[in-house]
């Protein structure tokens, strides 16, 4: 099951059977976009939400830390590896730069404030992941000069025409590696889809990264519904320090691409359900019909009664990850 990608024609194809919906599913939530009242955008304003720098300064005692930017972003410490993942500072998660879900909280740390990292993972090429602004900033930065870019087969183009070299950029295939200072990156299957238009779906790979350490295993979920696959990830790459797991921007209609809290749950102890869980994927942009509070909430919830240890840190506070220590802060609340 876990194997390389195939592909027909020029489309990449989901590990299992997956159907994407097109124009029919948009006529089907019409619907229910137009008499929707949750929450899906903050009442309130959120934040200010800002990183303290200094703390960059020192290495992490624990050897592993996480500073969480919202959404899919953050920047992972690991056992002396610096990895920036999807990062999006862009204002809004679409192709324009006036329409489209916008950023329900400012972004706690400026780009050129970064510390210098070692690589830059962007598991595909969606606008919540995969920001164009941001690419084009990060890659005119000395900070990252020296970065290695990591990505799925076929987003090396995308990141080219954003201005990164060619020669810093690798493109994985599912269940191959690369080792950056001692750090193996390796893509793992996830069943989801690509594209930054209608017109362009499946051309390019997505996938789910193991983080390999000296002393830590981090497993970044990306986007992915459930599938059976999550047992054998675990069993061969397994067990993580620290899992991340998308529990937003979920619906019935699209279950098949996206956890939500409920698939989270249960990936997770296919996963092994050993060490903290920490939930991604929300916070940040008004991708579903969901209120923006509902996934936290269920999956507290969830937590509670199936005894999983959540790891959910306030936004741009560089948080160290201790086995068997739960983070939990209430910024949402």
């Amino acid at each position: 099951m876990l194997r390389r990608a195939t592909k027909v024609g020029r489309q990449f194809s989901n590990p299992v059977p997956t159907v994407i919906g097109g124009l029919s599913t948009i006529f089907k939530v019409l619907p229910h976009y137009l008499t929707n009242k949750a929450e899906t955008v903050p009442v309130r304003a959120l934040g200010p939400f800002k990183t303290d720098v200094s703390v960059y300064a020192a290495p992490p005692e624990s050897g592993l830390r996480v500073t969480w930017m919202g959404h899919s972003s953050m920047l992972i410490e690991i056992d002396g590896v610096r990895v920036l993942v999807d990062p999006v500072w862009d204002e809004r998660a679409s192709p324009m730069r006036w329409a489209g879900p916008k950023r329900f909280f400012a972004a706690p740390l400026r780009l050129e404030d970064i510390p210098a990292v070692d690589v830059v993972l962007v598991s595909h090429d969606h606008y919540d992941h995969l920001g164009e602004a941001t690419i084009r900033g990060l890659a005119r930065l000395e900070s990252m000069r020296g970065a290695r870019w990591v990505t799925s087969l076929g987003v090396g183009k995308e990141l080219r025409s954003f201005g990164v070299s060619a020669e810093k950029i690798s493109e994985l295939d599912w269940t191959e590696s690369v080792t950056v200072n001692e750090l193996e990156i390796t893509a793992v299957p996830s069943r989801h889809f690509s594209g930054r238009s209608l017109f362009n779906r499946f051309e390019t790979l997505w996938s789910a990264f193991v983080l390999k350490g000296s002393k830590h295993k981090v497993y970044f979920g990306a986007d992915s519904g459930w599938w059976e696959g999550f047992a054998q990830i675990g069993a061969t790459y397994g067990p993580f320090d620290l899992t991340m797991l998308e529990i937003g921007a979920f619906d019935a209609l699209w279950d098949a691409i996206h956890l939500g809290p409920d698939g989270a749950a249960r990936a997770f102890e296919a996963l092994g359900g050993k060490g903290l869980m920490m939930p991604i994927h929300w916070g940040l942009f008004d991708l579903a019909l969901h209120a923006w509070r509902q996934p936290i909430e269920r999956m507290l919830e969830l937590a509670g009664e199936r005894g999983i240890m959540l790891w959910a840190p306030e936004p741009g506070r560089p948080t160290e990850v201790v086995g068997g220590v739960e983070v939990q802060s209430n910024w949402w609340r």
